[in-house]
């Protein structure tokens, strides 16, 4: 018997939903390059549940439980009285989400004794010190491509919201005004900007695809370029600096992964080289900002806005800046997560179960760490090292969200 601790986050304040907005998701086929979707044996939830939350379950106690295992699903996952922290020292697995992550410091890989496997129910795996996990031989893996349009998506509703001036217009409405030049004094259209993605993977060709019908101008930082056939296709201009890019362009979006080499690229010298009224949008990981650079940014006038749903830690604390710098279009961490989303993680998670539990392999596409090394997408996407540091301040954050 295995047993598995699953870090969720909590269910909604009104309770757990009996009813939704849509009674069905609509069916996708493939994903954009033709990867399959997750194919578990089956499933023994309802798509389109909020699957998500502690109560959601991400669908897995019928299955693990008639296999004869053990699972402890918690929303409780910082400081030394944690669940997590109770229940790792026999864990087996564990699984958490990006919005909600169990980080996996090194200290805690090494007081996890029985841990073979680290699941991340959607994409990134940078909350677990992923230099600590090789060394420790265990296997991490996550649902690549699951939620890639999802996140694409809210870049999009972010970037429009902030460049239109969206957000303080509807808190007009609300406030019982109707001041049109209030609104509209900070609205400009999107057509014609340049905008630029730090990383063309899946979310950021996602991106540049979508934004390609508002008539902008499109630009990509990678160190791995796209086919020549592409470029043409999206008419992009490829760069070979964050400088470069970030003089180009009127929108810079982050979609790359957070790793040693990645962590805190937005900083205070860097924001020097954007153009002064530049949006940046990022919902990829908060880490790869310097917190105070960002706000002292929008404070300035350097950065016209900064929207996003990614924070460090999370849940962020109730005193965190981005919560109060002006020109902001921040959430909590939800692009990954709509209910969409869900129901392909849930289903990618028991497919990686399935696999470990049936000794057969885990997808290529799946793997960050196998055999005390970087694998499969890891290898592509992340470097060796460890992005967890300072997530022990999620303890007091935990008290004061």
């Amino acid at each position: 018997m295995a047993k598995i601790v699953c870090v969720l986050y909590d269910d909604p304040v009104t309770g757990y939903p009996t009813s939704y907005a849509r009674d069905d998701l609509p069916k996708i086929e493939c994903y954009p390059d033709g990867q399959t979707l997750p194919t578990p044996r089956a499933i023994d939830f309802q798509p389109g549940a909020l699957l998500g939350s502690v109560s959601g379950e991400l669908g897995l106690r019928k299955y693990l439980e008639s296999n004869g295992h053990q699972l402890v699903v918690t929303s409780s996952k910082d400081g030394d009285n944690s669940v997590l922290d109770r229940e790792l020292a026999d864990a087996e697995i564990v699984i958490s989400q990006p919005f909600w992550p169990a980080y996996m410091t090194a200290g805690r890989i090494r007081r996890a004794k029985q841990l073979k496997m680290i699941v991340t129910a959607g994409i990134g795996s940078d909350h677990t010190d992923l230099q600590a996990a090789m060394e420790h031989g265990i296997t991490v893996a996550e649902v690549t491509y699951c939620n890639s349009n999802s996140v694409a998506e809210h870049v999009m509703m972010t970037t429009l919201a902030l460049v239109r001036n969206y957000l303080p217009s509807y808190h007009r409405v609300l406030e019982g005004g109707w001041n049109i030049a209030d609104c509209v004094e900070r609205s400009y259209d999107l057509e014609g900007m340049h905008v630029g993605t730090v990383a063309a993977g899946r979310i950021g060709l996602r991106v540049l695809r979508l934004m390609k019908p508002f008539g902008t101008h499109l630009h990509y930082l990678d160190r791995h370029r796209l086919p020549a056939s592409v470029e043409k296709e999206l008419n992009l201009t490829h760069h070979t600096s964050l400088e470069s890019l970030a003089k180009a362009c009127d929108v810079v979006t982050l979609n790359c992964p957070l790793h040693p080499e990645t962590e805190h690229m937005i900083n205070a010298d860097s924001l020097k080289h954007f153009k002064r009224g530049a949006y940046l949008i990022n919902t990829a990981r908060g880490k790869l900002c310097d917190r105070d650079a960002v706000a002292a940014a929008l404070e300035s006038g350097q950065l016209a806005g900064y929207g996003g749903d990614v924070w460090f830690p999370q849940p962020a604390p109730a005193d965190h800046p981005w919560r109060k710098m002006p020109h902001h279009g921040m959430t909590p961490h939800i692009s990954g997560t709509s209910l969409s989303a869900q129901t392909r993680y849930a289903a990618g998670t028991r497919e990686i179960l399935e696999c470990y539990f049936e000794n057969r392999p885990i997808r290529n596409e799946y793997l960050i760490v196998q055999g005390g090394k970087l694998a499969g997408v890891g290898a592509h996407s992340y470097s060796a090292g460890n992005a967890t540091g300072g997530s022990e301040e999620a303890a007091r954050f935990r008290k004061s969200a």
